[in-house]
């Protein structure tokens, strides 16, 4: 009997990718559909479903269940079930109002030009997506990624049961670490773990990341670092090079019994506090009883507080979920202490002083952050020793260094007339 939690609001995984004969014989009918393209985040949530990330849902979320979720966090078509984003699908006017109740389509992906499943159209409704924002978001600048996605929906929401029948480029791309729930647990439970730390990552490893999970290695069984491999708002750093530079992090400084990494196919939100709850909702289902939750959880720009994503844990009701929340301090590396160190234990306050050559002028803390290495590295600046280990900062400057040599190969060809602007 497995040790592990149990999926959210199930017993067993609700997986709904097809396969064999079933996954054939869907997609021959599927030809014969109307197709509902899907945006980047539709595909990616139905992805989702598919592996059973996404255990309990069967399909695209109605009105009443969208409106719980924005409301109090529940659908009432699940019984009250707990859930903290809208998962809904969007269509043009038009095709909405070509579509029947009761009919089935085939829900198309617009960039990989590809039928990723089939719908039964159960319910065809409109939303407030202002509303949506405010709910989800807390605002609707839509500078925000999350709130842009959301005012950018189609007119008309379709709901409905989906049959899942391609998980597209991932477990290619990523075969490495692409990694569905049933999967993980697979791996927690060889290992006889019972108790699993999820490290979200969007960013490459540096120095604050590795801390909190060698704190969460000392307190669980192992750790997950679970890396998200779908797509990224611009100017973030690509999976494939976050994948190679954590690579070179863990290989190098974790003790391999203690470490399992995964990829995971859902796209960002940003969303803060609200996507900290669904990365918990989904952790959960791939086993974790745990979700390290640091400083700007799944936020962007100024939008949350440091530690909103780990105040709403305390918001939500105690049965709610039964992975449970690993809040942990602001980290980063003091001077002053030799070591990394964090708010609740390091006694020095002054901020590091670090100069235009990656030189320590003096100071304490060292804060380290995401954002600040790609503004480093995009500027060509040196990055401080103490923000990473040398070999994640060799991978991220072969990264950058690339870029710089494509830039210079556009002007080259932009000033001799190969290339048009």
């Amino acid at each position: 009997m497995s040790k592990l939690v149990s999926p959210h609001g199930s017993k067993e995984l609700k997986a709904l990718l097809l396969s064999g004969k079933q996954k054939d014989e869907e997609m021959k009918k599927a030809q014969g559909l109307k197709r509902v393209p899907m945006t980047s985040r539709e595909t990616s949530d139905l992805i989702m479903m598919g592996i059973g990330a996404f255990t309990p849902l069967d399909g695209f979320m109605g009105k009443d269940d969208w409106k719980g979720v924005c409301d109090d966090y529940t659908m009432p078509s699940k019984k009250k079930l707990f859930w903290p984003i809208p998962i809904t699908l969007s269509a043009e006017q038009a095709l909405a109002d070509s579509i029947k109740v009761g009919e089935e389509v085939a829900l198309w992906d617009t960039e990989t030009e590809s039928i990723m499943g089939t719908m039964k159209v159960t319910e065809k409704f409109t939303i407030d997506k202002e509303y949506e924002c405010k709910q989800v978001f807390t605002t609707t600048d839509q500078a925000h990624p999350g709130v842009q996605k959301v005012m950018e929906q189609a007119a008309v929401n379709l709901a409905g049961p989906v049959k899942v029948l391609s998980e597209s480029y991932y477990p290619e791309m990523f075969k490495e670490i692409y990694q569905r729930p049933a999967e993980a647990r697979d791996a927690f439970e060889k290992r006889e773990w019972s108790t699993v730390a999820a490290l979200q990552l969007r960013n490459p490893m540096h120095g604050s990341h590795a801390y909190l999970a060698w704190i969460a290695i000392e307190v669980c069984d192992g750790v997950y670092i679970h890396q998200l491999v779908g797509k990224l708002k611009p100017g973030d750093i690509p999976a494939e090079v976050r994948v190679k530079a954590i690579d070179a992090l863990v290989n190098g400084y974790f003790r391999r019994e203690r470490v399992i990494q995964g990829g995971y196919p859902m796209e960002m939100r940003y969303g803060g506090p609200r996507e900290a709850l669904l990365h918990a909702v989904f952790r959960q289902n791939y086993g974790c009883s745990h979700l390290i939750v640091g400083r700007d959880h799944a936020g962007v720009g100024d939008y949350y507080g440091p530690f909103d994503a780990q105040k709403i844990f305390l918001d939500i009701p105690k049965d709610a979920l039964e992975l449970k929340p690993l809040p942990l301090d602001w980290t980063f590396y003091c001077y002053d202490c030799g070591t990394m160190a964090s708010m609740k234990t390091c006694p020095h306050q002054s901020k590091a002083v670090i100069d235009d050559d990656g030189n320590y002028k003096g100071g304490s803390r060292l804060l380290l952050s995401g954002t600040m290495l790609r503004k480093l590295m995009s500027e060509g600046k040196p990055v401080p020793k103490e923000f990473s280990k040398p070999e994640v900062i060799a991978v991220l400057k072969e990264y950058y260094d690339s870029l710089e040599t494509k830039v210079e190969v556009k002007l080259h060809g932009m000033a001799t007339g190969e290339v048009k602007k």
